[in-house]
């Protein structure tokens, strides 16, 4: 590093990949070196905007002597190989989700980081948005009780587009368990390990031009290790779209709407207890979102800035990783992103769902 400001180089420069450039390139002790992307177009871009080297290949990325984390936000299914690149050069590395889609590719990458003795950081933002961090805390302090059974949905309806974009390509983004792998993260978080899963899925509602080859109605069923089931649904096949996620446990009951960013907490005989899922102006932004769209199927275009809402949780996040790269303590409640848990819980538990629609039976994740 130098001085306490920590370098950082960035693999790809999309939606999320941009944004994080221009969050680093302004966020106290930390500077952009370099960015390095497949389509060129973005890269460019943000390199200009935030005036920073253009590499053309990975390899020279990661050898960069000034050079002290890299950021891999890249296309879901081309997240392996800048991870070990960077591991090998005693690079930190903060990985966007899903960091893998599979569970060899995401032990690899974990267990690489761990023996090259470099910080590993799973990008899985939801950590990091404040009614969340309330929830988890309510949920710790037993406030619903001991969690017994949680249901979200993440649904909506999608046009064809004249470009299909390699998210809508279930071999490039996994689909929509993989892309929208949020839920599936915090419904671990909630109630722990998933012990099988069983998944039902198909593309029943998008055929031919203009659409791409993902499942686009999921129904998946979770048994958790430690008792309790969960319900999930995914997809771009519901006319009726939500997004929503309840936990229900033996004293009370847990709420939390995306789509009117609030959550809500019931208790017997107590009146309801309700929060921002951000506070003030972001909650507001959220809702406005969802106005404009159906349901909870988002893909952002990287020729716009995310939304507020979207924009503050990113700098929490990576001010996150900074400090860890630092030696600062990670909160407890964080402490699975850095330690390749939280990453290869979820991949396990999504790769499994897939294994159990090809065998049409429940099947048990692989976590290592």
């Amino acid at each position: 590093m130098s001085g306490t400001t920590i370098r950082f180089g960035i693999v790809g420069c999309g939606f999320f990949g941009g944004e994080f450039a221009r969050i680093l390139q302004e966020l106290e002790g930390t500077s952009v070196v370099a960015v390095q992307g497949g389509s060129g177009r973005s890269t460019a871009r943000i390199a200009a905007e935030i005036g920073c080297d253009v590499e053309e290949r990975l390899e020279s990325l990661a050898a960069r002597d000034d050079v002290d984390a890299i950021l891999v936000a890249s296309p879901n299914h081309l997240h392996r190989e800048p991870v070990l690149q960077a591991a090998r050069n005693g690079k930190h590395v903060f990985c966007e989700k899903p960091v893998a889609l599979s569970s060899e590719d995401c032990l690899a990458m974990t267990e690489a980081c761990r023996q090259a003795g470099v910080r590993f950081m799973a990008g899985h933002i939801l950590h990091f948005v404040s009614g969340i961090e309330q929830i988890k805390r309510w949920i710790a302090d037993g406030a619903i009780g001991r969690p017994v059974a949680l249901h979200a949905e993440r649904t909506g309806w999608e046009e064809p587009r004249e470009e299909v974009s390699w998210k809508k390509n279930q071999l490039e983004s996994g689909g929509h368990l993989f892309h929208h792998i949020h839920e599936l993260d915090m419904a671990i978080a909630v109630m722990g390990p998933v012990s099988n899963v069983y998944l039902a899925a198909d593309n029943v509602a998008h055929r031919g031009p203009g659409f791409g080859d993902e499942d686009d109605v999921l129904l998946l069923t979770l048994h958790f290790a430690g008792g309790g089931f969960g319900t999930l649904q995914f997809g771009s096949g519901f006319r009726w779209g939500e997004h929503y996620m309840k936990i229900n446990g033996t004293e009370g009951a847990i709420k939390l709407d995306f789509r009117e960013s609030v959550a809500e907490l019931r208790r017997a005989g107590e009146p309801p207890v309700t929060i921002g899922l951000y506070g003030g102006q972001e909650d507001e932004d959220r809702r406005q979102l969802y106005a404009r769209m159906d349901g909870g199927v988002i893909y952002g275009d990287p020729a716009n800035r995310p939304p507020l809402f979207l924009r503050n949780v990113m700098k929490r996040e990576i001010a996150a990783f900074r400090d860890a790269i630092l030696g600062k303590p990670v909160d407890a409640d964080k402490a699975l992103l850095f330690d390749g848990t939280a990453a290869n819980r979820s991949v396990a538990a999504a790769e499994a769902a897939l294994q159990s629609k090809r065998l049409l039976a429940p099947v048990r994740p692989q976590t290592g």
